[in-house]
């Protein structure tokens, strides 16, 4: 009976270990299916990203997409990706996945490049860490930054350059980055740089594309004769669009002075730049102009050589000024600037710059030499005119003249007599006058006097000595063209005397002289931020001042500004019958 129970439980015990091992090999069948299947959708989202990434042309989509591909491959909680800009050292831009823009207007500006970021740009090899704090670069995140412990990073490669790196931190679920998360996202990484390297190509064929389109453009217009005007402002505001600027301003050299004036300024706060006239020393545009080769500036708002005029370059960063012409024949500078954290302007943007800015060139000269042109019809017209009056009106004249005093001699009443011999002096006095007006028409404008902007800037040239400083200078409207001779005289008078007062009286440190037309009034504004005008102080300048606005219908206002200092508004009207605009 033993016996058979013996054998019933030996009986049972080998029935029961093979059906445990048989469940074990189940399961670990199981587990290498799951594998399997988890390698392969992990492969198929793999295929997935690269096709996805590949799929987009524009840069910044692309870089989007190759984040979010990222975080999605290796089920990260914040994925990043940092571009490393042109010095090689620090981040330019940044693109995130998982951060809330709460978030990010707690945490400030953009990080650039410090601790472990800094140190995957340092060596460009892919790194894990299972706790980032731990690592000898890493000192902390700034306040109201999200709490990251776990760590993967890979460089991301285009043409054999590193463009930038992918930061993935906070593995979900609590695990650590794997080899297989390192080895999916460095796959991922290679597939950015090729999507990355086409994105770029095509943006720069789109960019020559739009240059060439404008360059047509600006050559259009020339052929069709349009304004000087209208066909540099083409110039300016198509590069403004193209090289993505905040601003763009164009300036001109002011004849017989070392001053540049602002013909034209687009953009932001564009109104604080028309009009300057700004020296050549010591200042961005007048360096380009100078030199005739481009000037760079990674931050216009804080460069020490735009020193002149009010400050007009807020919330601007990365800037450039190219010269329009090259060698002796630069005709201005056209200067362009982005805003702040912007990317600086590259050699390669460059480069159909300065072919932008010979184009703007041509339209100078052609403008110039139409101009000339003109001129010289109008010229050999008043010789035509000069001539025949000289052969023909005074031939006759005088032929009449010569008849009507010979008729005189057998006149015998006395009262008809005077009136013919009168009569024959009337003519005598025209011939006289037309002799005059034939001189002044060969003559007139051989020899140009200097506009009224070269002079108003020559006079505070020569006051700046006595000033101790460099006043700034505005001047708007057709300065040279709308005001008379006779009214620029006055103009040029009072800037003189109340810079003379200013210097003499005032203890000032800061000067502003604004001159401006608009074609029926020319204005002078000129203002200081010295002690003001005593109630008791000489007032015979001042007097002055008035009295010549007045000769020519216009007033003088003095007022005293909120922070201090006198402000001096001189104004004329320049039309009516005061003479002769100046040529």
């Amino acid at each position: 009976m033993e016996s058979s129970e013996q054998f019933d439980q030996a009986r049972t015990a080998r029935v029961r270990l093979p059906q445990l091992k048989l469940d074990e090999l189940l399961e670990e069948l199981q587990a290498r299916l799951d594998a399997a299947r988890g390698t392969r959708d992990r492969v198929h989202s793999l295929l997935e990203a690269v096709l996805s990434v590949g799929r987009e042309l524009d840069l910044t989509q692309v870089l989007h997409r190759i984040v979010k591909a990222a975080a999605v491959l290796v089920d990260a909680e914040y994925a990043a990706l940092g571009v490393i800009g042109p010095d090689g050292r620090r981040l330019s831009a940044f693109h995130t996945v998982g951060v809330g823009e709460e978030d990010i207007a707690r945490i400030g500006s953009y990080p650039e490049g410090h601790g472990i970021l800094g140190e995957l740009i340092r060596n460009p090899e892919p790194l894990r860490l299972a706790e980032l704090g731990e690592h000898p670069s890493s000192y902390g995140f700034p306040p109201g930054h999200p709490a990251m412990s776990t760590f993967l990073g890979v460089p991301i490669r285009v043409r054999n350059q590193v463009f930038g790196n992918l930061y993935l931190t906070e593995k979900r679920g609590g695990g650590e980055f794997d080899d297989e998360d390192e080895s999916v996202l460095s796959t991922l990484a290679v597939a950015a740089g090729v999507a990355i390297d086409n994105a770029r190509l095509y943006e720069e064929s789109r960019l020559r594309e739009r240059w060439v389109q404008t360059n047509a453009d600006i050559t259009r217009s020339l052929m069709s004769g349009a304004a000087q005007a209208e066909v540099l402002g083409l110039v300016t505001e198509r590069a403004r669009e193209i090289t993505g600027a905040a601003l763009a301003v164009m300036s001109a050299p002011v004849p017989n002075t070392r001053t540049l004036t602002v013909e034209l300024a687009i953009g932001r706060q564009a109104d604080k730049h028309r009009g300057l006239v700004l020296p050549m020393e010591g200042t961005l545009t007048g360096h380009a102009f100078a030199t005739g080769a481009p000037v760079s500036s990674p931050d216009v708002a804080h460069d020490a050589r735009v020193t002149a005029g009010p400050p007009r370059f807020a919330g601007l960063g990365p800037a450039v000024a190219v010269p329009i012409g090259s060698g002796e024949h630069v005709r201005g500078v056209l200067l362009l600037a982005r805003e702040t954290n912007a990317d600086d302007f590259s050699g390669q943007e460059l480069e159909p710059l300065q072919s932008f800015a010979a184009q703007a060139a041509l339209a100078m000269e052609l403008a110039e030499r139409r101009k000339d042109a003109e001129q010289i019809a109008l010229l050999e017209d008043r010789d035509r005119i000069a001539r025949d009056l000289h052969d023909l009106a005074i031939q006759r004249l005088f032929a009449t003249g010569m008849t009507l005093q010979s008729a005189g001699r057998f006149i015998g009443h006395e009262g008809a007599k005077e009136r013919v011999l009168r009569a024959v002096g009337d003519l005598d006095e025209t011939i006289k006058i037309i002799r005059s007006t034939i001189f002044g028409l060969h003559t007139h404008g051989e020899e140009a006097a200097p506009g009224l902007r070269a002079r108003a800037v020559q006079v505070i040239t020569e006051a700046t000595p006595v000033l101790g400083f460099a006043p700034s200078v505005r001047m708007e409207g057709l300065l040279d063209t709308n005001v008379p001779r006779e009214t620029a005289d006055h103009v040029v008078a009072v800037l003189s005397e109340a810079l003379t007062n200013i210097a003499r009286h005032a203890h000032a440190d800061r000067a502003e002289a604004a001159l401006e037309t608009d074609g029926r009034t020319v204005r002078l504004t000129v203002a200081d931020n010295g002690r003001g005008i005593p109630p008791d102080g000489r007032r015979s300048g001042l007097a002055n001042m008035d009295e010549r606005a007045r000769k020519l219908g216009g007033g003088l206002e003095i007022t005293t500004p909120q922070g201090g200092g006198t402000a001096l508004v001189w104004c004329a009207p320049v039309t009516g019958t005061q003479g002769p605009a100046q040529s």
